[in-house]
């Protein structure tokens, strides 16, 4: 079935963060502005590794060090010894590991993390700073700190993903509690979030424009690729539970003349569970410069997501980079997709391996041929730039109207 873009919430969404920036704007006490400078410091407690997939994070917090200094907080490793691993990763941007010793319980490691975070603050003479939430778990060992400001970035439904702590909807009951602002990774979420705290602010996944516009161009096929011979439709992201493995699997089997090229770690899945044919491949996780090489050899792009508890709330940062790089798109009913992108020609929302097999010829001869001129013009307004000048007027606005 394919399905037709409907009118929903989204542009209501996006007005009321504009108008909490009037709002905020006008709020701002005048006597309170010059105090935005003492912030210097933005502590983030994060649960993926700096140098996993590059996403939203990395977009938002390497915009934010332009005036703060970053200190991204990873989860614990063991190790024979107690200490904090501190490595600069770019200009203003430090990623600390803690490193807990092997064997201890599940409340001595949390009073470890709470007294590594205390050691990091004092040694590095962090006193004004911004508490930046991407994990609830994280306040199991930081509700004693006393941040200027707490901002949660809810970038996805955590508490639906395989392996999910049971203890995580306690501890985002208790970090919205705290937070003075919610920014959610997405539309769906917002609408999730917004009766449970007053200042939610909706900010989907957005795109470095210029950066897979190069894969318009003709680029060398990477090494890995060139062997793959024949139309190509290609997935890039995290290969999880997320991802609908039977449909991926039928449509290797109906659309034998196309090769499907898979980018990403595998992650919380069994590899040996993972289709197999001889037009599909997996070739690892890449990095985020590497990938317009990749799209700019691919015919088109799929998101072969699954419709569950999973991807409810997800908003994948993908559909907008794959678009930029000028391929056609083919993804499962996915709400965010569908509601954002589902109207325009060049994507084809389907529910089944027999419908994408049905248009997806027909869309990639369209697609080929039809004007972009509209899509790219609504595409560098989703940018990471507009959106992090978003979230930070709402953050120099709240901050300011906070100061007593």
């Amino acid at each position: 079935m394919i399905t037709e873009n409907k009118t929903d919430s989204s542009s209501k969404i996006q007005k009321q963060t504009v108008n909490a920036l009037t709002r905020l704007r006008d709020q701002i006490p005048p006597t309170s502005k010059a105090s935005v400078a003492d912030i210097q410091d933005v502590i983030c407690f994060m649960h993926l590794r700096w140098n996993f997939v590059y996403q939203r994070p990395q977009h938002l917090l390497i915009r934010a060090s332009r005036q703060w200094r970053i200190w991204y907080i990873e989860e614990p490793v063991w190790h024979d010894t107690l200490h904090l691993d501190v490595r600069t990763v770019a200009d203003n941007i430090r990623v600390v590991v803690p490193h807990l010793p092997h064997g201890v319980d599940h409340e001595t490691a949390i009073r470890l993390q709470q007294q590594l975070v205390n050691q990091l603050i004092e040694q590095q003479n962090i006193n004004d700073y911004v508490s930046w939430y991407y994990t609830p778990m994280a306040m199991q060992f930081t509700d004693h700190l006393r941040p200027r400001l707490v901002v949660y970035d809810c970038m996805d439904e955590l508490s639906a993903f395989k392996g999910a702590s049971p203890q995580l909807l306690l501890e985002e009951k208790r970090l919205l509690d705290r937070a003075d602002m919610v920014f959610t990774g997405g539309y769906s979420l917002y609408e999730a979030k917004v009766s449970r705290h007053e200042n939610v602010f909706a900010f989907p996944s957005c795109i470095d424009y210029e950066h897979f516009e190069q894969a318009r161009n003709p680029l060398p096929d990477p090494e890995d690729q060139r062997h793959i011979t024949g139309l190509r439709i290609g997935y890039s992201g995290v290969i999880d539970e997320r991802l609908d493995l039977d449909l991926l699997s039928d449509l290797a089997k109906r659309l034998p003349d196309w090769q499907f090229v898979m980018l990403g770690p595998v992650v919380k899945i069994d590899p040996a569970t993972l289709p197999q044919g001889d037009n599909l491949h997996y070739l690892g996780m890449k990095s985020y410069s590497e990938l317009p090489a990749y799209f700019s050899n691919w015919n088109a792009a799929i998101m072969p997501f699954a419709i569950n508890e999973a991807t409810r709330y997800i908003s994948p940062t993908k559909t907008p980079e794959y678009l930029a790089a000028g391929l056609p798109v083919v993804s499962t009913p996915i709400r965010d997709v569908e509601r954002t992108y589902g109207g325009w020609d060049q994507v084809l929302i389907a529910d089944s391996a027999l419908a994408i097999e049905k248009s997806l010829d027909q869309m990639i001869q369209y697609s080929s041929t039809s004007d972009r001129t509209a899509l790219d013009a609504f595409l560098r307004e989703q940018s990471w730039e507009r959106t992090w000048q978003q979230m930070q007027k709402l953050l120099v606005g709240q901050l300011s109207y906070v100061v007593k």
